[in-house]
């Protein structure tokens, strides 16, 4: 490999568009000034540092705006001020877009959360609702869950099949989801207690929790009988159970849900939804243009 090469690859997967930037990363340029609004610090960080109930928002944006690389700002943001922050990319590991419904995302957003506290905290809320669940879930999870304490790290385990098999064998979807989706209250309810017992064992300088799935806005809007589609089950018609994780929650959403005829509905469940602009762009010839009108 020549060095001219080597330097023109390394350019290219520079400014790889499909690979968010990291927070603090030196080719990160503000764009605030062009895009006219959105500062992702002001517009979804402020309303989670300064209330006291815990909050729920949408963000959204265009395919390729920059949503991630301003999440990840987010999370080191809220970091920086004592927020300990779970941030995901729901479509890696969790979810296939081509067919999602909310059991899905619930099931990311516990296997992320005991994920993110495998190693701070031994709640048994997560496990004694999976002892409850043995007998239906034993065939998908292709073992017998012992009725003995397993560890956080198991229960991780665990979880991380049954979203695996969601998001890659869709001959199972349907059935696991049949399984779980009558449950997902009582999952809920034992998420949070996982939630509020973690809490108590945060890192030194940690008071709160902040839960970012990342990437849901790339669920496809699949039709239902009723005309409905899944986007309208999952952020209105579940809305309360998408809200009521013991944690401040940010989901990124389906632009177009923001523009439809549902956005009255959202605006009523989630409060304004926060929507990341577009770069403006301006050609040389526009600019050539405009100072020539003004000579």
């Amino acid at each position: 490999m020549t060095s001219d090469f080597a330097f023109l690859k390394r350019l290219y997967n520079a400014f790889d568009p499909f690979r968010p930037l990291p927070a603090g990363d030196p080719a990160y340029v503000d764009c605030q000034e062009v895009r006219g609004d959105g500062d992702i610090l002001e517009a979804v960080g402020r309303e989670i540092l300064y209330s006291d109930r815990k909050t729920c928002q949408l963000y959204a944006g265009h395919r390729g705006a920059g949503k991630s690389t301003e999440l990840l700002r987010l999370q080191k943001d809220l970091d920086e001020k004592g927020f300990f922050v779970i941030y995901f990319a729901a479509d890696e590991e969790d979810i296939d877009p081509e067919d999602v419904q909310y059991t899905d995302i619930l099931l990311a957003c516990t296997r992320n959360i005991l994920t993110a506290f495998k190693d701070k905290t031994n709640s048994p809320a997560i496990l004694n609702w999976l002892k409850e669940r043995c007998e239906d879930l034993k065939d998908f999870l292709q073992t017998k869950i012992s009725l003995e304490e397993l560890s956080i790290e198991a229960q991780v385990s665990q979880f991380a099949k049954i979203t695996t098999k969601i998001r890659s064998e869709p001959s199972e979807r349907r059935k696991i989801r049949d399984l779980i989706n009558p449950h997902t209250v009582t999952l809920t309810k034992a998420l949070n207690e996982f939630i509020q017992d973690s809490k108590k064992n945060l890192p030194s300088g940690y008071t709160e929790l902040v839960l970012i799935a990342d990437n849901l806005d790339r669920i496809v809007p699949v039709p239902q009988a009723d005309g409905r589609s899944n986007h309208d089950q999952i952020f209105i018609d579940r809305n309360e159970q998408l809200k009521d994780l013991d944690c401040h929650l940010v989901y990124t959403v389906p632009i177009s849900l923001i523009y439809s005829d549902k956005a009255a509905s959202l605006l009523e469940i989630y409060g304004n939804s926060q929507v990341l602009p577009m770069i403006m762009v301006q050609t040389r010839n526009v600019e050539c243009r405009y100072k020539t009108l003004h000579l």
